[in-house]
């Protein structure tokens, strides 16, 4: 295209002043002005945010994005939006009317010093007229939707195709709705069905057809129609009954070859007891399946009697309508009789064989050569090139539509495409942007539509983003979608598949919402801060859960053993309970002072631990003592905050809208405190009040009771040191 051919030699030589805006640590054009929208023909395309997005998915009209998608492949290129900038600023009086993105296009902004702006400006009054709203100054894009109410109020709307409505006498109509009938309709601009050219010249080609192949069996009616107008009637009998007389015949040959095989070609009395216990109709195919009469060396086939009775009426039929006519009244029908009359329909069969114009059979020869005797085939295409003579002025009313809506929608297209300043300067949403997900208090704006949840992840987990995809459902509705949305504030914590929330898309309308899949990245600093305590946290819960299984499992096993020997443990306690008690052994006070002394050790070198922890911190200075504190969680969070850090440094745009098929030109980062705006978090009212008061609070810990038990321990610690050192002394 010679405007890509051209791009660098425009980016150099154009004089413009561009204006640029810092936002997601990249450059982005400035576009505020119709100045800035006309300049657009000459901006570099390295400089654009995006050289092509999908005309579906977005949060922008479809009919829209698809005019400007002038090559109709699903894709709106840079030079496609150059394209509508051009034509839009050259039927405008002022480009910076597209800045307003109104719905309401002004009469007065349509630029009618040149001719297709005059043409648009008459057509749109023309629009408003047929509404009924000739009085107002403005056309809205509500007002060019209804082209069907718009064309209905017309008998001819230039797209060459005419509704039986057209003609003004009946006859000619009711040409039109056999041609609809028997060749088919196409849609008309007023949403009516109608006939387009071809299918007229088409039903006429057929009907020519179907007359010339009439006049052919007319010239030589004694040779293709031996039976006159009878003759396709007699034809369809004789077709249905030829097959049964050939196999009479056939019988008959061989019965008279050999008198011994008549017996077998006739049925026997086996058949006949086959049926003998059945219920029986004309319509039984056993009976269908004998001969049509009786076999024997004669070969000639009976009329009148001795017929089967399944044949008899067709064999009537036969003898009444076609062996009469031709061969005269007869009892009897013999083997050369019989090919005589099927020679006689042979040139039928080939001639009925050659059909032409069968589709228009079904109406009748009286009525095809009705229509062929007047004008009707001149009458039809006259009325369609009528209708074809408005084709530019009808055209008009097209783009008047394309007016009113690249009006209203093409200047937030450039703000989201060109640059992305809807999205970073956060006054509006982007066009990919396509409603907020409520889910763990939080809500999360920056989510858009999927169609192939694999495809997409595929790419977007490359954005070093938390994402999260989900069904969408409304109920009673059968409505579905799935979008992936963008966390960027807040943990992970509780996010996970099955978890639900409710998302509200940019209608309002509220979609239940369900997580399907999880691309898992870091969220935030103040997780990566807590996320080393959380992991000690879990890792020390998992070693009790083990231990304290373990136990339990312990105690569970011990407890069967001794069920299992209770009986026997009596017997020998109470055997040995007197002995027992006259040779008692005596308390051995060293043993039990030893172990006493084992445990005061132990709490002795924790306690002594704890103490020198706490007395090197208290010889510390003041100043020292907070350092002290930071360099300790320093030390336990500081790599994981750091690594964090760096990867939400990575975090960008590209991959999430790229696997969507857009294709993004720079690299639109998402930091720190960009993100905690596209994510918000639970928070409450300035101006709310709250209670610290809470009935179901947790119950207070008993501290006393600590107190007592510690103070018990310490004199327990006490007393077995004081044993320790007894029995050290006596040893």
């Amino acid at each position: 295209m010679t405007t890509e051919l051209n791009q660098a030699t425009h980016s150099k030589t154009g004089a413009y002043k561009w204006r640029f805006f810092r936002s997601g640590g990249f450059d982005q054009i400035r576009i505020e002005t119709g100045a800035d929208i006309v300049a657009l023909q000459n901006l570099d395309y390295k400089l654009w945010s995006a050289l092509s997005c999908p005309t579906t998915g977005l949060s922008l009209d479809d009919k829209t994005l698809t005019m400007i998608d002038t090559d109709k492949d699903g894709h709106i290129r840079a030079s496609e939006i150059q394209t509508a900038v051009k034509w839009a600023c050259s039927v405008l009086k002022n480009p910076d009317d597209l800045t307003k993105g109104s719905s309401v296009l002004p009469l007065s902004a349509i630029n009618d010093a040149t001719s297709e702006g005059k043409k648009i400006l008459s057509s749109a009054k023309q629009i408003l007229t047929i509404l009924g709203k000739s009085s107002t100054d403005g056309i809205a894009v509500e007002d060019t939707l209804d082209c069907e109410k718009i064309f209905s109020l017309t008998t001819f709307n230039g797209d060459g195709i005419i509704t039986p409505e057209a003609a003004k006498d009946e006859i000619t109509r009711s040409v039109i709705n056999d041609i609809m009938e028997l060749i088919g309709s196409e849609p008309d601009r007023s949403g009516q069905k109608g006939i387009s050219k071809e299918k007229v010249d088409t039903f006429f080609s057929e009907v020519n057809a179907y007359v010339e192949w009439w006049q052919e069996a007319e010239n030589k009616a004694d040779l293709i129609l031996p039976l006159g107008p009878k003759t396709g009637e007699a034809a369809s009998l004789l077709k249905n009954i030829t097959n049964k007389i050939n196999d009479y015949f056939i019988r008959c040959s061989i019965a008279k070859f050999d008198n011994l095989a008549a017996f077998s070609l006739n049925p026997s009395e086996k058949d006949y007891l086959s049926i003998a216990s059945q219920e029986l109709s004309l319509g039984s195919p056993e009976i269908n399946r004998f001969p049509i009469a009786k076999i024997d060396a004669d070969q000639s086939l009976p009329l009148k009697e001795g017929i089967n009775p399944v044949w008899i009426n067709l064999i009537h039929r036969f003898a009444i309508e076609i062996i009469e006519p031709i061969l005269g009244p007869k009892n009897r029908l013999n083997f050369e009789e019989w090919n005589s009359i099927q020679a006689k329909f042979e040139p039928y069969y080939i001639w009925l064989s050659q059909k032409k114009g069968a589709i228009v059979e079904s109406i009748g020869q009286e009525r095809i050569r009705l229509i062929l005797s007047g004008t009707y085939h001149e009458k039809i295409n006259c009325l369609i090139e009528q209708d074809k003579a408005l084709e530019s002025e009808m055209e008009v009313i097209t783009e008047v539509e394309r007016l009113t809506r690249y009006f209203r929608d093409l200047f937030k297209l450039i703000n989201n495409f060109v640059s992305f300043s809807d999205f970073y300067n956060r006054k509006d949403k982007g066009i990919f942007q396509i409603g907020t997900l409520y889910i763990d208090g939080r809500s999360c704006e920056l989510c858009v539509k999927v169609e192939d949840v694999a495809k997409h992840s595929a790419i977007a987990h490359l954005s070093q983003t938390y994402i999260a995809y989900c069904d969408c459902f409304r109920r009673g509705r059968n409505e579905k979608m799935t979008i992936a949305a963008a966390f960027t504030n807040g943990d992970s914590d509780h996010l996970m598949v099955g978890r639900n929330g409710i998302f509200y898309d940019r209608h309002g309308r509220d979609w239940d919402a369900t997580i399907i899949k999880i691309i898992e990245h870091p969220i935030s600093i103040r997780q990566a801060f807590w996320t080393p305590y959380k992991r000690i946290g879990r890792m020390i819960g998992e070693q009790m859960e083990k231990l304290a299984s373990a136990r339990e499992k312990a105690v569970q096993d011990k407890a069967a053993e001794g069920i299992s020997t209770t009986t026997k443990k009596i017997e020998t306690v109470v055997s040995t309970s007197v002995s027992s008690t006259s040779t008692a052994t005596p308390f051995d006070v060293g043993k039990f002072a030893g172990i006493f002394a084992a445990i005061g050790l132990a709490i002795g070198a924790i306690g002594t631990a704890i103490a020198s922890i706490i007395t090197g911190f208290m010889r510390l200075k003041l100043w020292q003592m907070p350092l002290t504190i930071l360099c300790l969680f320093l030390i336990i969070s500081g790599p994981s905050v750091l690594l964090t850090w760096l990867k939400l440094r990575q975090k960008h745009l590209a991959p999430i809208l790229d696997a969507n098929g857009w294709a993004v030109n720079t690299r639109a980062r998402i930091n720190i405190v960009f993100g905690t705006t596209l994510t918000a978090m639970a928070e409450l009212p300035k101006s709310s009040e709250l209670s610290l008061f809470d009935p179901f609070a947790d119950k207070k810990r008993p501290w006393k009771l600590y107190i007592k038990l510690g103070l018990l321990f310490i004199c327990f610690a006490i007393l077995g040191a004081i044993l320790w050192k007894y029995w050290l002394c006596i040893s």
